[in-house]
């Protein structure tokens, strides 16, 4: 049994049928912005693995950095015990995070750093004397995740997890925000769809513990890019009526939008953050779930006291060091002029895709570049198409996106508009 028939026959692909998985690619080898397969041919990897390798595969930093941790220190339990890499990304965090920002969770996934969001908000509302918020309140569109509580805060009809909406507790959905990123703001509250947010929080807020959202791009939840003077009018309902604010930054943070954090984009600070994805650059998972000293502390002075959750491989020494590497490279290098280049090309050589028929939209922002059809795009036919055209690209729902890492050239990005445009034309 060859190595993709033994694949085919026993593991189990995400977001994949079982019994008809489709094409597959074997990955030998990654390196820069490029994977090689089996037979040596090499691919353009214009997901960034899942949005995350934003300094492309195998960066010698972030190896060189896991390889002298390996030898010292692979892992230790983080109750009770700590060590330097996990300070040592704290301290990098906290400097680039902006002041208020004070208190670090260590988790090992995104859809964790959720649900310790959730916990947070649950249990700082308890200890603040309000035992009824237990309820959630988030925008139509979003994603923060496949584990349980987190699908429960994803759009139940039209995101990923509608299946289970039966079977999840019920929160609070709110229309999207309607006015884009690149439009004219408009203060009229049924215009912007701030009216149904103060009405939720007039007539709900003493049910509700916090509104989680992505702040200005909604990822899984179809590439909507949304203005930012949504976020700070949020901020204000919110704070009026003691509920908190948190923001998924997992795909958004460091630097994917343009700006180093989305919640830049609106010049404003939640009450909790979480990071993932990029923060290793694509090396082994880690993630955070980022609170100010005042959410901390009110947990903290509560009858519980302790925060109840804790990871098996909580600040794992050896995706620490990574982080730790990562975030080095975003001071060393100008990651800003990377993105800028990216957003500009993006936007020049997907521009005449909005001329084909079937396509309703084309949108950039920072280093993502949407594609959006009309109708739905079968991703198997880009999967089938990549050794062809030796770019990797992914679309899910109505889109043809790409988020290269930060280090792709201007050649290499050319090859990745292009198979954007032809898959456009065949999908049409």
């Amino acid at each position: 049994m060859t190595p993709l028939d033994f694949d085919a026959r026993h593991l189990w692909h995400p977001y994949t049928n079982v019994l008809d998985p489709g094409a597959m690619h074997l990955i030998t080898e990654a390196e820069g912005v490029w994977l090689t397969r089996a037979d040596g041919t090499k691919m353009i990897d214009a997901m960034s693995s899942w949005w995350c390798t934003v300094h492309g595969h195998r960066h010698p930093a972030i190896v060189g950095a896991m390889q002298n941790q390996l030898e010292r220190l692979p892992h230790v339990m983080f109750g009770g015990l700590t060590h330097d890499p996990a300070i040592s990304l704290g301290r990098e965090l906290i400097d680039l995070l902006p002041d208020g920002m004070d208190r670090i969770f260590y988790s090992d996934s995104g859809s964790v750093a959720i649900e310790v969001a959730l916990k947070m908000a649950v249990q700082y509302q308890m200890a603040m004397g309000r035992r009824d918020r237990t309820q959630f309140a988030t925008i139509r569109g979003g994603y923060h995740g496949d584990t349980w509580k987190a699908m429960s805060v994803c759009d139940p009809v039209n995101g990923m997890h509608g299946l289970f909406s039966s079977a999840l507790s019920i929160q609070h959905f709110l229309p999207r925000p309607q006015v884009r990123f690149d439009q004219d703001w408009s203060e009229d509250p049924e215009v912007n769809s701030l009216g149904a947010l103060d009405r939720l929080l007039t007539n709900k807020s003493t049910q509700i513990a916090a509104l989680i959202l992505e702040p200005v791009v909604q990822g899984a939840g179809g590439m909507y890019f949304y203005h930012p003077a949504w976020l700070q009018q949020a901020q204000a309902l919110c704070k009026a009526h003691d509920v908190l604010l948190i923001f998924d930054e997992i795909a958004t943070g460091f630097g994917r939008t343009g700006e180093l954090f989305g919640m830049h984009h609106a010049n404003i600070i939640p009450d909790i953050l979480c990071l993932g994805k990029a923060l290793t650059g694509g090396h082994i998972s880690l993630a955070v779930t980022v609170t100010s000293e005042d959410v901390a502390r009110g947990i903290g002075e509560s009858d519980a006291s302790v925060l109840m959750h804790g990871p098996t491989y909580m600040a794992n020494p050896l995706a620490c060091a990574a982080a730790v590497a990562s975030l080095q490279q975003l001071s060393v290098r100008d990651w800003r002029q990377e993105v800028n280049s990216i957003a500009d090309q993006l936007a020049i050589e997907l521009a005449p895709a909005k001329g084909l028929p079937g396509v309703a939209d084309v949108r950039v922002l920072g280093a993502i570049g949407v594609i959006e059809m009309e109708t739905h795009v079968d991703p198997s036919i880009a999967h089938r198409r990549a050794a062809e055209t030796g770019v990797w690209l992914r679309p899910f729902g109505r889109n043809i996106y790409c988020m290269p890492p930060f280090v792709i050239s201007p050649d290499e990005l050319s090859r990745v508009t292009a198979a954007m445009f032809a898959l456009a034309r065949s999908a049409s």
